[in-house]
């Protein structure tokens, strides 16, 4: 059968600051999605959070950016928001840019990753939840989950990898996409994912061909922005992803491979500031120090006709202690640095926080050098 899974993710409001969402939040958007399963629109569905984000992950049979599936979503975050403006939670409704549904949550101010595929045999998925960063997080890990060969060996010893994948790109200034194959194309791809806050990966095909869609998606990135939709610094994008795993595509163990090390992310404190990505439990996921570090989960479910088995809390395993305590350790040293690059964004991605503010206040006092 044709199953469609959409994770579908807001910051609604949280406590204390920017950590967790309140239980009652979660309770409502459970609520919500369980009217929504009973009423036929939803097969089954799981609410996450990974520090003050709400994460909505739903199986249906209605294709992307269905408008009933993207409404459920939308109605859970605004009853949610209802319940933090009584509380009075920090940043109530923060990420619900507007006040009207128009069809799907594009634009809205969630952010939103969703693949649909004809279920195989045997059908593992793993949701990553992120805090405190951008989209342009994943791309590292993307690209050794499906394109480096000392992080998937299938790449090497499975012959039915040896087509390599198929990277969708979006170029977000310049809102366009391009297609690059791997591994002939590799360096292509590097140039581009390399400047994260530029170019982040969409989605990812088994390279039977490089033209979308021939295959069906192995990988799907949320890749909303929110300073564009709001036009103002109001938050960080916290991203969220899923991969399909095992049986041509990376083993469930290659796709979080990549989390053994705890590379360097923008966001933090403010949106404003570079630090690790820490995996952790959700359980562990309250980012507390600086408003962080940033955090990642990593749920894994098997789905059989569209029902969610389980999750496994993958970043429980204490196999990850080791990346976490050197996440810690790097914490460590880039707070060292203070208000001072490389712990503080370049320029260019401060212009995207509230730094325009303090050159506004400053418009006028600068002098020509004599």
């Amino acid at each position: 059968m044709k199953t469609t899974i959409s994770i579908i993710k807001a910051d609604v409001g949280s406590y204390c600051g920017h950590q967790l969402p309140h239980p009652n939040l979660l309770r409502i958007a459970k609520s919500e999605l369980e009217e929504a399963k009973k009423a036929g629109i939803l097969i089954d569905y799981y609410v996450a959070n990974c520090g003050d984000d709400i994460d909505l992950i739903m199986t249906h049979d209605k294709g992307d950016a269905n408008a009933k599936v993207h409404k459920v979503a939308w109605d859970a975050f605004v009853a949610a928001t209802a319940e933090a403006k009584k509380l009075k939670l920090y940043g109530a409704g923060q990420d619900l840019l507007s006040d009207a549904f128009s069809g799907n949550v594009k634009g809205l101010g969630p952010g939103s990753a969703e693949m649909t595929f004809e279920e195989r045999k045997s059908e593992p998925v793993v949701c990553f939840l992120m805090d405190k960063t951008d989209p342009g997080a994943f791309n590292l890990p993307v690209y050794k989950m499906f394109a480096d060969p000392f992080t998937n060996a299938g790449l090497v010893i499975d012959p039915n990898m040896h087509g390599g994948f198929v990277f969708e790109v979006y170029d977000i200034e310049e809102h366009k996409r391009v297609l690059l194959h791997t591994p002939t194309e590799l360096y292509d791809l590097l140039a581009l994912i390399g400047s994260t806050s530029r170019y982040v990966i969409k989605r990812v095909f088994p390279g039977k061909g490089n033209k979308v869609p021939e295959t069906e998606p192995a990988a799907c990135v949320s890749t909303d922005k929110l300073f564009q939709i709001a036009g103002e610094y109001v938050g960080k994008d916290d991203p969220v992803a899923m991969a399909r795993g095992q049986s041509g595509l990376p083993s469930v163990g290659e796709l979080v491979e990549p989390y053994a090390f705890p590379h360097l992310v923008s966001g933090w404190m403010r949106g404003s500031h570079v630090g690790p990505i820490l995996p952790c439990s959700m359980k562990d996921a309250i980012p507390t120090r600086f408003d962080g570090p940033p955090r990642i989960v990593a749920l894994g479910f098997q789905l059989c006709e569209g029902k969610l088995i389980g999750p496994n809390d993958i970043f429980a395993d204490i196999a990850y202690d080791h990346a976490r305590s050197k996440a810690l350790k790097i914490a460590d040293y880039m707070r060292r640095h203070g208000p001072f690059q490389p712990h503080r964004l370049p320029p260019g991605d401060m212009e995207y926080t509230s730094m325009p503010k303090v050159m506004e206040k400053l418009k006028g006092r600068f002098e020509a050098l004599k």
